[in-house]
């Protein structure tokens, strides 16, 4: 099949002032995704003051029960599955612009809300927060898939994984400015409430979380007016909806440095012919046999990995609170203001040293190394840095947390996962499927990766206890394997990451998505986009051949317009 014009136009485009805009705009989901998720925990530590102090009676700070912090982030999680599957299919469906706004605006409104509850007793605020977290969830999770498919439609082949990896990047962004807002709403008020005394905790702390959680709607609401002004991509219009004419027109808007002329006579004449009976087979489903004979191995790999990775690296968050303990004053000692900077400090130093160098360093090799290699070496890595936690933890970790190689250690396991499989497995789900499937099956993917996330946060809180119930400090704790073998567990399923990716994950780099869809498809019968379009094209042959019979010049403007557009023209 000859490809689609204005597809061959976008995959040889220069790289342009709006691909740079386009990052910026679908990665507001994922930088509200990590502000939310870093926030809750120096919120807990306020809201244990404020609404637990009685419980332990005055003789200490109050501390939120494990059981409320697995639920608040329990909660999200279930919204996050719900929401990749929701707006993932809803993308295939009604278009990834239409979505588009409406993902941002119920991100914007669950956010502020996760801050209001009609009334400040404890119950009532914790219910209200559960629910909104839940809705903050489906929101951020359901931009998932459609970000990372706008990204992959819009860009070019030779940087496409560079330009969805700096969409993900935002991620760390979000953890900066979510710990950065922390520090600054923390220090304000123990400054306006005259530094309490660490068991005092003020009426004002109430106001202080609330405020720490809306904050995070506002660079999402920043850029709803650009999401809405975003067209749709070329590749929807033109392979779910066929409208290659309507596809040329609103690329030529947005990538202006295009010469889209040669397009207009073959866009033109697939308009004119669409009324035309269709040559190609018959469409297949999500759940035909077709399906999974072309794309279910692609399916399993993308939502396998996602699953086995979401597991270390939401348990390596939790890990943190065993990670900076030693280097702050114990609760006892600080005030609840205080205690929840220390937490957000602590969180934006690991941010700097290690997540968000690791973004940029997969931002640079994405296109070079290729994204199978990336993930197997980050795999590996994590690996080999989880196991040397693990080893020595009983024996000398434990009593040596303020070595500088305990931090090192960590900070590398966050390095190799952004790296590696944490940006991965956000790429390859938007460049393995057919345009008709990318975001469900994006979706999909991400949904596994949630359920991992799920079995980390909760398995880690009760996994990595004491064995034995005296050894256990946070009353409301269930005794546990211990540390040092939670860390060797996780450090296996990193192993088994590693296995899957080499046995079943394909290399999509330097391929444009139509390449890949066709190598999958190979010796199979043509997929149903293929199809479509193939037969639109041999109906546009058919009127190029009859106006050549009548005129020589016909025959070469119909030559040109089959040729590809500016093919001397390479990406940079």
């Amino acid at each position: 099949m000859a490809p689609i014009q204005v597809l061959t136009a976008l995959d040889q485009a220069r790289t342009q002032y709006y691909h740079f805009k386009a990052i910026v705009i679908a990665g507001m989901g994922l930088f509200t995704d990590s502000y939310d998720l870093f926030c809750i925990a120096p919120v807990m530590k306020i809201v244990g003051r404020v609404y637990y102090y009685s419980e332990d009676g005055g003789s200490g700070p109050g501390v939120t029960p494990p059981a409320v912090v697995s639920a608040t982030v329990g909660v999200a999680l279930l919204g996050a599955v719900a929401g990749n599957v929701v707006f993932g299919a809803l993308g295939d469906r009604v278009g990834r612009r239409r979505v588009y706004g409406a993902c941002l605006l119920l991100m914007v409104c669950s956010s502020v809300g996760s801050g209001f509850s009609v009334c400040r007793t404890r119950r009532c605020a914790l219910t209200s927060l559960y629910f909104f977290r839940f809705l903050l969830g489906v929101g951020i999770s359901g931009d998932y898939p459609l970000s990372a498919t706008i990204m992959s439609e819009f860009a070019n082949r030779r940087t496409r994984g560079a330009f969805i990896a700096a969409v993900f990047s935002m991620q760390g962004f979000g953890i900066l400015v979510s710990s950065t807002v922390t520090m600054a709403v923390a220090a304000a008020f123990d400054h306006y409430t005259g530094h309490p005394a660490p068991l005092d905790t003020p009426e004002s702390a109430d106001l202080a979380w609330r405020i720490i959680l809306m904050a995070g709607a506002v660079p999402a609401a920043l850029t709803y007016y650009w999401r809405m002004s975003m067209p749709e991509t070329a590749r929807f219009t033109a392979l779910v909806e066929r409208d290659v004419l309507k596809a040329t027109n609103d690329i030529g808007r947005v990538l202006t440095d295009l010469d889209l002329d040669a397009v207009a006579e073959e866009a033109a004449a697939l308009r004119r012919s669409a009324q035309a009976p269709a040559t190609g087979r018959p469409a297949y489903s999500l759940f035909s046999r077709r399906f999974l004979r072309q794309h279910g191995r692609d399916l399993f790999a993308c939502a396998a990995a996602w699953f086995l990775l979401d597991i270390p690296y939401y348990s390596s968050t939790l890990f943190q609170s065993q990670i900076y303990r030693p280097w702050f004053p114990p609760a006892g000692h600080v005030n609840a203001f205080q205690e929840a900077f220390n937490v957000a400090k602590f969180q934006a130093i690991i941010a700097v040293a290690s997540t968000i160098p690791g973004y940029f360093a997969a931002v640079l090799l994405i296109d070079r190394a290729g994204r199978r290699r990336l993930q197997m070496a980050g795999f590996l890595l994590m690996a080999v840095f989880l196991f040397a936690l693990a080893g020595p933890y009983d024996r000398y970790w434990r009593d040596h947390a303020k070595d500088a190689w305990y931090i090192v250690l960590y900070s590398l396991t966050f390095f190799s996962s952004n790296l590696g499989p944490n940006t991965t497995t956000f790429i390859l789900p938007a460049e393995l499927f057919p345009a008709r499937f990318r975001s469900t099956c994006h979706g999909l993917s991400g949904a596994s990766g949630k359920l991992g996330a799920l079995v980390g946060c909760i398995g880690f809180l009760w996994a990595s206890q004491d064995r034995d119930r005296t050894g256990v400090q946070q009353a409301g704790h269930l005794p546990g394997i211990g540390m040092m073998y939670t860390l060797f567990v996780l450090g296996g399923i990193c192993l088994l990451g590693l296995a899957l990716t080499y046995a079943f994950t394909p290399e999509t780099m330097m391929r444009s998505l139509e390449e890949n869809e066709g190598e999958r498809a190979q010796n199979q019968v043509g997929d149903g986009d293929s199809d479509a379009i193939a037969g639109s094209r041999l109906r546009f042959r058919e009127l190029n051949l009859t106006e050549e019979a009548k005129s020589p010049a016909s025959m070469a403007s119909s030559h040109l317009s089959m040729s590809p557009i500016l093919p001397h023209r390479v990406s940079v």
